[in-house]
């Protein structure tokens, strides 16, 4: 369990997504204006990471890893090369179906949250983090604990952006910093805290 909960920590805060690794950066700067939508999008991406990184983890694993078809009678088989085209077909599908799931039973939450959903599609944060759990190669327990995490710290990253451009709306700045300027300001700042837990990890 502490193994689990590590993970989760460091996935979380010291290879923070968007501050740290710097993915998924287009989704966390536009859609950080705001509390109410950065809240949604922050929920969005740790349900379809949380989701996509286990699945992806069984289907690399089962069907397409050097050797993984072993069990149907074919051991020389690799199909690794298609684990692009899997997994975002898998982020895809996945997306779709918590949209229309959304739809059906929570149609207050859809008409909050439907509006960015279909962004997941192509977010980039969420496609790195199959692509990490494949290179590290996780088993389905680290892969889960690493979709929660990796989901929970850009959920963090956006909604502390988010807070502080609200406050800052009310700040006399220079005309050259209003908007994106003092926003990139902003996430460099942020980025350098987030990067003092990797300094605390490996001492």
């Amino acid at each position: 369990m502490s193994e689990f909960f590590s993970l989760f920590i460091k996935a979380a805060l010291v290879e923070n997504m968007p501050l740290t690794l710097f993915l998924g950066l287009c989704t966390f700067l536009a859609l950080s204006r705001r509390p109410g939508t950065a809240v949604g999008l922050g929920i969005a991406v740790t349900a379809v990471m949380a989701v996509t990184v286990p699945l992806n983890q069984l289907l690399y694993n089962a069907i397409l890893a050097p050797g993984a078809l072993r069990w149907a009678g074919f051991p020389d088989i690799d199909l690794s090369y298609l684990s692009l085209i899997v997994f975002i077909g898998v982020i895809a599908a996945t997306v779709q179906l918590i949209e229309m799931l959304l739809d059906r039973f929570f149609p207050a939450i859809y008409a909050a949250f439907g509006v960015f959903l279909p962004l997941l599609t192509v977010q980039c944060a969420i496609l790195a983090g199959s692509l990490f759990m494949v290179e590290r190669r996780f088993d389905f327990t680290d892969s889960i604990a690493y979709g929660m995490g990796s989901g929970a710290g850009f959920a963090v990253a956006v909604i502390m952006l988010s807070a502080i451009r609200t406050r800052l709306a009310y700040a006399d700045l220079p005309a050259g910093l209003r908007g994106l300027g003092i926003t990139f300001i902003l996430a460099g700042m942020m980025s350098l805290g987030f990067s003092s837990f990797a300094q605390m990890v490996t001492q």
